[in-house]
């Protein structure tokens, strides 16, 4: 399987709540290095008492926007964004007080989620999925990239990719497969939805 490329786009900034993310580092130890920011839900709320999630999806939204970027593509970030963020970045709500970071054109949001459209949304979706294989229940699960809405996995579907499960493996061999999966449609999503917002 070739891995796929983006030869006309740039990432602009890795970002993630979790400070030991392999992403920030494999960002800083790219040849040019890409930016990287970090910020806890956690420290956030501590650094500023009497600030709440939305506050904090708020400041999110504010540091990807001074990057000024033509998609927000989520892989691993594990937290859900609301309001706070979505009303910013599609352009319902402008920032408060800084004009030159609200957005006359929605950006678009999507993510990776490692299973099929309306099949189990959430986390923990692998394991899941495989105790469901173990059970009969399915023989197949999946990989999914889609635009992000408020409800959790919810959003329209950019690419759908069936991933069948095989008799005796382990979760760890079908994980690895199914990330061989992601890694190919995250880009061609990637593409595809830049394509509709800057076509070529």
């Amino acid at each position: 399987m070739n891995t796929p490329a983006l030869p006309n786009a740039q990432i602009t900034l890795v970002l993630s709540n979790r400070k030991a993310a392999y992403g920030l580092t494999r960002a800083a130890q790219s040849i040019p290095p890409i930016p990287t920011a970090y910020l806890a839900l956690k420290t956030y709320l501590q650094q500023h008492p009497g600030a709440t999630r939305e506050d904090y999806d708020t400041e999110i939204a504010k540091i990807v926007l001074r990057e000024q970027p033509d998609i927000v593509v989520l892989a691993g970030w594990m937290h859900i964004l609301g309001d706070g963020f979505l009303e910013l970045v599609d352009g319902r709500k402008r920032v408060e007080d800084n004009d030159e970071l609200s957005v006359t054109e929605p950006i678009p949001v999507i993510n990776l989620h490692p299973a099929l459209p309306n099949q189990f949304d959430g986390a923990g979706a692998i394991g899941r999925a495989y105790e469901a294989f173990q059970k009969g229940e399915i023989t197949h699960s999946g990989v999914m990239i889609h635009r992000v809405v408020k409800d959790v996995d919810k959003g329209e579907p950019v690419i759908v990719r069936q991933v069948d499960f095989v008799k005796g493996e382990s979760i760890e061999e079908y994980e690895t497969r199914l990330h061989l999966v992601e890694h190919e449609i995250i880009v061609q999503a990637t593409s595809r939805v830049l394509n509709e917002v800057k076509p070529l």
